[in-house]
């Protein structure tokens, strides 16, 4: 059944229809012939032609003043690609990690500022926690983005952490920038994290970063559960497990740890 259309809004539907007229075929095409393909005013295509090229979804050639992709949707795509990769080559750890423990596992990746949950594998004793498949979460209170983080290129995190905006989820969470860049540096001595109850009362995880091909953070895996189970001696064996189970999922992405 197709989804109704009252609750699209205009502007959005036109801009993704206008990226939708490109193909192989037609990879360049100007203000006119997009306005009349799409039955829109010249100024109107225009004025949403100019707002995708400051984001980066077109770029103008100079030479004759039309557009094509840009290289923003080619960063979405292999964000789907790498989010599909992730899945097939995780899912079997991630369950190994559950039944070991009996806890509950979460597969994340970066996305701008803040991480998102793209599998999750719940254990026989798992606890109801706020996580679900689809979700966004900040990358500062969660083991899974502060795993992500953490190891990060230098430049890439410093630019990430001028963005985040500190909010109080717990009397644990980091509140501000120079608590945040101490706990990275232990993560990274470590290879792991630790969320100690910063984004849920009662509620802790261990979790480290999944490196692709370049060397670079894009994912990470966590394991949580209740604190009353995970004590230092649950968490030091979790953690050991888990490094090596990251290195694996970072060996099929073409990670070389060398």
């Amino acid at each position: 059944m197709p989804k109704s259309k009252s609750n699209l809004i205009q502007s959005v539907d036109r801009a993704l229809r206008i990226l939708e007229c490109f193909s192989r075929r037609e990879n360049e095409l100007g203000v006119t012939e997009i306005a009349n393909k799409l039955d829109l005013h010249k100024s109107t295509t225009f004025g949403i032609l100019s707002t995708l090229e400051n984001k980066g979804y077109l770029n103008q050639n100079p030479e004759n003043g039309k557009y094509k992709l840009g290289l923003k949707l080619f960063e979405l795509g292999k964000l789907v690609e790498y989010g599909m990769d992730l899945r097939t080559s995780s899912l079997p750890y991630l369950k190994k990690l559950v039944d070991k423990y009996g806890e509950t596992a979460h597969l994340a990746m970066r996305d701008g500022n803040q991480v998102i949950y793209i599998d999750k594998v719940e254990g026989e004793r798992g606890i109801k926690m706020s996580s679900q498949v689809g979700k966004r979460a900040y990358m500062y209170c969660t083991g899974v983005g502060k795993a992500i983080l953490a190891f990060m290129p230098e430049k890439y995190m410093e630019e990430t952490m001028k963005n985040i905006e500190f909010y109080s989820f717990t009397p644990n969470t980091i509140m501000n920038a120079t608590d945040l860049k101490k706990e990275l540096r232990k993560i990274r001595e470590r290879k792991y994290c630790i969320d100690n109850e910063e984004i849920e009362v009662g509620l802790r995880c261990v979790a480290a970063p999944i490196m692709d091909y370049n060397g670079e953070a894009i994912g990470s895996v966590s394991v949580s559960g209740p604190t009353s189970r995970m004590d230092k001696k649950k968490i030091d064996l979790i953690s050991r497990d888990l490094k090596n189970v990251i290195m694996k999922i970072s060996e099929t992405l073409g990670y070389k740890n060398v």
